[in-house]
């Protein structure tokens, strides 16, 4: 059974976590003791109804405040599929808080409020969507019960939204006509809206296909802990232990060493305590290689006709994600997957408008929340891939090191 994460985004009360408890109510994902617990901090409503957004808003404050502010995720599975969901902040200023959702999603839905239409939120999470690859779309189009289930005012949104997805090159895009409060096209059909003879969102879900990209094909390792237990038993043994990024690793393989460039071979692949002859994305190994080579964490192994890019200066785009403001010239910390480095931002090239995306000039300082495009300059040389080729490898995070706190997530172009 294969694993589908995704994500929700969209404006403030446009239904984002009822949307998320609708979901695993219906599909009878929630254990008892949780149901339990959740008819019990809703039984003071006066319609006598259960608040499914208390099963995502998890934060006393927004509990209190009745809105998302971190990311919350959860895990359901069905017959057909797992997922993993994570729900992302609606209020521009968490607008940080979704990046770090969205960078392993597969799909992502946009919720958006069937009376308001595209807002500016929706442009906002769209580009983000764009700009993390995400490969698929689906446009919820919520509260139809508030207009009526109007055939019209869902398709004047599609036409709207269409047009937005045209301008940033969202090509896999589906629109589904909802109302996450009453459970309309979720979990079962609608009778409300006949006209609607599209698939639930939870059948979109269990059958979708995500389209596959280079990452199945390009094989990446980088070394999280390099082991010698120099015993009497294990004198001779060497292992470079990590978890595969992308594509396939087999007994063999003719590999390169980066960034010290050396040429080898693996001579035994191990995962979970047992030799194998490969192995494959997202499982955890340890390789042998033929000859002794300093290797030290964060270092990568890769085929030798499947090279990634390996340079000291490095373009990327940056969402800014810190209070304090980001200027040319200051130096972070690059945590790049196991690799950490210190970096200096060379140049700031450009950001981005949200609403227009025309690139604007840097007038003194970035400020939180804006994106922008950078050249970076590393300590060190990085092993890396273009963000849109492989994600897994084509992004980093900026960490300031005065507070040791998150500056920014980092796509490297």
């Amino acid at each position: 059974m294969d694993l589908l994460r995704f994500i929700t985004a969209g404006s403030v009360d446009d239904g984002k976590s009822t949307l998320i408890g609708r979901l695993l109510y219906d599909s009878k994902s929630i254990l008892a003791d949780q149901l339990e617990a959740l008819e019990r901090s809703t039984k003071n409503r006066t319609d006598g109804s259960v608040d499914l957004a208390l099963l995502t808003d998890g934060l006393r404050a927004e509990r209190e405040q009745g809105i998302t502010i971190d990311v919350a995720y959860r895990y359901f599975t069905t017959p057909k599929r797992k997922f993993i969901i994570a729900d992302a902040p609606g209020h521009v200023q968490y607008t940080r808080n979704m990046i770090t959702g969205a960078s392993n999603a597969s799909l992502i839905i946009i919720l958006i409020d069937a009376r308001q239409g595209v807002v500016e939120q929706t442009r906002r999470h769209s580009i983000i969507a764009s700009l993390l690859n995400i490969p698929e779309v689906v446009v919820a189009i919520n509260k139809m019960d508030l207009v009526d289930h109007s055939e019209n005012v869902f398709n004047n949104i599609v036409i709207d939204y269409a047009e937005v997805a045209r301008q940033l090159g969202l090509t896999n895009v589906t629109y589904i006509p909802i109302s996450a409060l009453n459970g309309d096209n979720i979990v079962d059909r609608s009778e409300s809206n006949k006209w609607y003879k599209g698939k639930t969102l939870l059948q979109h879900l269990e059958e979708t296909t995500v389209t596959k990209s280079v990452e199945a094909t390009v094989s990446r390792f980088q070394v999280q802990l390099v082991i010698r237990p120099q015993t009497e038993a294990l004198h001779d043994y060497r292992g470079y232990a990590g978890t595969v990024i992308s594509g396939v690793y087999r007994k063999g393989d003719k590999v390169k060493v980066l960034p010290q460039g050396i040429e080898t071979t693996i001579t035994q692949l191990e995962t979970g305590g047992v030799q194998v002859d490969e192995v494959s994305a997202q499982q955890p190994a340890i390789i042998h290689l033929a000859d002794d080579i300093d290797i030290s964490r964060g270092d990568s192994i890769v085929p030798i006709d499947q090279l990634p890019l390996v340079s000291n200066e490095i373009e990327a785009l940056v969402c800014w994600m810190d209070e304090k403001p980001l200027r040319a010239g200051n130096k972070y910390l690059l945590q790049h997957n196991h690799r950490l480095v210190k970096v200096m931002v060379k140049r700031i090239d450009y950001k981005l408008d949200v609403n227009t995306l025309q690139q604007q000039a840097v007038e003194g300082e970035v400020k939180l929340n804006e994106v922008i495009k950078v050249t970076l300059k590393t300590a060190s040389p990085l092993v890396y891939d273009p963000y849109m080729s492989i994600r897994a490898n084509g992004s980093a995070i900026l960490i300031d090191e005065t507070s040791n706190s998150t500056a920014a997530a980092v796509l490297f172009q």
